[in-house]
C-alpha cells in the first residue's frame, strides 16, 4: 500500500518524516496509509467529553487494518451553555470555522489518505460532513452516541418550569437535570445533535447502528473499532465521500429526518452539505418530500414519552430505513462498501410503538413544514410534529421585538398576552449576526398561554409549540418581517403552508420605502466577517460564492 506522503519529493518526504518522528511516530510506520482522526473532544461539551476514549478504539481498528492513525483536534461549542446570551451568536458560525479548520489541517499538510471524523452536537457533525464532501478523501463519521436518560423528558421540563416560577432553587434544578443528562453523550432528546447523528448514518457516511447506539456502551466502543477498520478499507478501495453523498443519498437522509420529526436546523445543514458536494438542496425539497413522507416516530420534543435512547433497542436507523424503504433509493453506496439495500437486509421490522409501520403513521406528512406567503417570500419553517393540532391555524395581532432580549424582558415583566403573535427580528445569520436559537424564548412563553412565535432567527431541536423560524429574507436583508408593526394581524395555516401578513399593499409599500434595515452592532471581527460573508437561511446560511 502506498500513501500520499510517497508522492512528496524525496527531500521533502524525508523532512516530513523527520517532523512526524519527532512527535513519537515510528519511522517504519510512515510508509503505511496515514489516517487523520479529526477529534472535537473537549471538557466543556457533554457530547464530546468521552470522544478521546472512543478515539483510542478507532486508532486500534486503524492499526489492526494496517494503517497509521494521526489525531488532531477541532473546536466544539455547547448550545446548552450558550443559550440566552450573546454566546449563541457564535454557534452557527462555528460550523464554517470547523469545516475550514479541517480543510486547513488536511490540505495544509497534504499527507492524509483518509480521515475519521469524530464529533457530536449541533454544528460539529454537519461541519464534519461538509468537510468530508469538500475534501473528498475517504472518510467515515463517528458520533458520540446519545445519553441514556434516567427520567422522562416531561420530568426535566417540569423542573425547569418550577425553577422559572421560583418554586425550586438552582441546586434542585441541577440535580434533576443530572438525572436527564446523566453522563457524557449527546443530549437525549431529538435535537439537532441526535438528528445529525442519524443523518450521518442515513446518508451512508457512518456505519449501520452508529446513529443511535448509546454513549459509554460496549456497542459504541465496538463501532469505534469497526470505524477504524472501515476507513482503511475505503482507502484501499478508493471510495470517496462524493461517491456516497449523492443526490439520492441526500434525499434518503431527508426522508429519514422528516419521518422522525427531526430538528429544524436540518434546513440549514443538509443544503450546506449538499453545496459542498456540488449539489443543491432547498426548502422546496424539504416541503416536497415532507408531503409524501409519513411521521412514524414521536421522540421528544414531538412527544413527552420517548427519547433517542428508546429508539436504539427497537432497531434504530436500520429499522427506520427498512420501514421507509418504499420511499428510499436503496441502490446508494455506503461506507461499508455495500449498498443501502445490503446494509438493511438484516434489519428488524418496526415494533409498532416507538417506530410505527408506514401503514399506521402518527401523521400522513413529515414532521417539518415549509410555510410561504407575503411575510416569508423565500420560506419559513415550523416543526409541525411538535405543534398541537389545535394550533395549526392561528391568527392574532403581532407583538414586535427587535431582539431576543427585548422579548425576554417583556416576558419577565408579564406584558405578553395569550393570543398574540410574537415577532422577534434582527436575529438572522446576517442581522444577528450569527442566527441565535430562540429556545429560551419558547420555554418562557410556554407559560403565557396560546401564543405563536415568528422569527428570522432559528430554534433549538428541543423547541416545541407554534414556533416558526428561519424567515427568509431576514429583516437585515429587507425581508417583510422587518416591516411588521405591533398590532398588525398575522395568520398562520400549517396545513395550507401559508404565513400571511394581513396589511394592504399600499401600507406595505409605504413602510418599505421608509425602512432602513439594521444589523446588530458587534465588536467581534469574527462575527462582522460572518455577517458580510453569509447567505440567507433559505440557502443554508452558507458562505457567499462571489467574493
Amino acid at each position: 500500500m502506498t500513501n500520499r506522503l510517497s508522492s512528496f519529493s524525496p527531500y521533502q518526504r524525508a523532512i516530513a518524516k523527520g517532523h512526524l518522528c519527532s512527535c513519537g511516530t515510528a519511522y517504519a510506520d510512515l510508509d503505511k496509509p496515514l489516517i487523520a482522526i479529526v477529534n472535537s473532544w473537549n471538557e466543556i461539551v457533554p457530547g464530546h467529553a468521552h470522544l478521546r476514549d472512543l478515539a483510542a478504539h478507532v486508532k486500534r481498528g486503524i492499526a489492526d487494518a494496517g494503517a497509521l492513525p494521526l489525531e488532531f483536534n477541532t473546536i466544539a461549542v455547547c448550545d446548552g451553555i450558550t443559550q440566552s446570551h450573546n454566546g449563541m451568536k457564535y454557534v452557527l458560525p462555528s460550523r464554517e470555522l470547523i469545516a475550514d479548520s479541517i480543510e486547513i489541517m488536511v490540505r495544509g499538510h497534504g499527507i492524509f489518505d483518509g480521515m475519521v471524523l469524530l464529533g457530536s452536537c449541533d454544528k460539529v457533525t454537519p461541519a464534519m460532513l461538509m468537510a468530508a464532501a469538500r475534501l473528498n478523501i475517504p472518510a467515515v463519521m463517528l458520533t458520540g452516541g446519545p445519553m441514556v436518560n434516567r427520567i422522562k423528558p416531561k420530568q426535566s421540563k417540569a423542573a425547569r418550569q418550577s425553577f422559572i416560577r421560583g418554586e425550586i432553587d438552582e441546586k434542585a434544578l441541577v440535580d434533576v437535570t443530572r438525572e436527564y443528562y446523566p453522563h457524557p453523550g449527546i443530549c437525549p432528546f431529538l435535537g439537532t445533535a441526535n438528528t445529525m447523528s442519524i443523518v450521518a448514518e442515513a446518508l451512508g457516511l457512518a456505519l449501520p447502528g452508529s446513529g443511535t447506539a448509546p454513549a459509554l456502551s460496549a456497542e459504541r466502543d465496538r463501532l469505534a473499532y469497526a470505524t477504524g477498520r472501515a476507513i482503511v478499507d475505503l482507502v484501499n478501495k478508493d471510495i470517496r465521500p462524493r461517491a456516497i453523498m449523492t443526490r439520492a443519498a441526500l434525499e434518503n437522509a431527508l426522508v429519514v429526518v422528516l419521518a422522525i420529526g427531526g430538528s429544524l436546523n436540518t434546513v440549514l445543514h443538509l443544503p450546506a452539505i449538499a453545496h459542498e458536494a456540488g449539489l443543491t438542496l432547498t426548502m422546496a425539497d424539504f416541503d416536497r418530500i415532507s408531503k409524501r413522507t409519513p411521521l412514524i416516530t414521536r421522540i421528544y420534543p414531538n412527544s413527552d414519552e420517548y427519547t433517542v435512547a428508546d429508539l436504539h433497542p427497537v432497531g434504530g436507523v436500520p429499522t427506520l430505513m427498512k420501514e421507509l424503504a418504499p420511499l428510499l433509493d436503496l441502490s446508494v453506496l455506503t461506507v461499508t462498501g455495500r449498498t443501502l439495500a445490503d446494509n438493511l437486509s438484516g434489519a428488524n421490522s418496526a415494533d409498532g410503538q416507538v417506530i410505527r409501520p408506514l401503514s399506521n403513521p402518527y401523521q400522513c406528512e413529515g414532521g417539518i413544514a415549509v410555510l410561504q406567503g407575503n411575510l416569508a417570500p423565500d420560506g419559513a419553517v415550523v416543526k409541525s410534529s411538535a405543534v398541537p393540532r389545535e394550533l395549526w391555524q392561528f391568527r392574532g395581532p403581532a407583538r414586535v421585538f427587535e431582539s431576543e432580549e427585548e422579548c425576554m424582558a417583556a416576558a419577565d415583566a408579564g406584558t405578553i398576552r395569550s393570543g398574540e403573535v410574537i415577532v422577534i427580528r434582527n436575529e438572522g445569520p446576517v442581522g444577528g449576526p450569527g442566527m441565535r436559537e430562540m429556545h429560551r424564548a419558547t420555554e418562557i412563553l410556554s407559560k403565557v398561554g396560546r401564543v405563536a412565535i415568528i422569527t428570522d432567527g432559528r430554534f433549538s431541536g428541543a423547541s416545541g409549540g407554534l414556533a416558526i423560524g428561519y424567515l427568509s429574507p431576514e429583516a437585515a436583508l429587507g425581508g417583510p418581517i422587518g416591516l411588521v408593526a405591533t398590532g398588525d394581524i398575522i395568520a398562520i395555516d400549517i396545513a395550507a403552508r401559508t404565513l400571511t401578513w394581513e396589511v394592504d399593499e399600499q401600507t406595505a409599500a409605504q413602510r418599505r420605502a421608509a425602512a432602513r434595515p439594521r444589523r446588530t452592532e458587534t465588536d467581534s471581527a469574527f462575527l462582522k466577517l460572518y455577517s458580510a460573508a453569509t447567505l440567507s437561511a433559505a440557502q443554508g446560511a452558507i458562505r457567499k460564492h462571489d467574493f
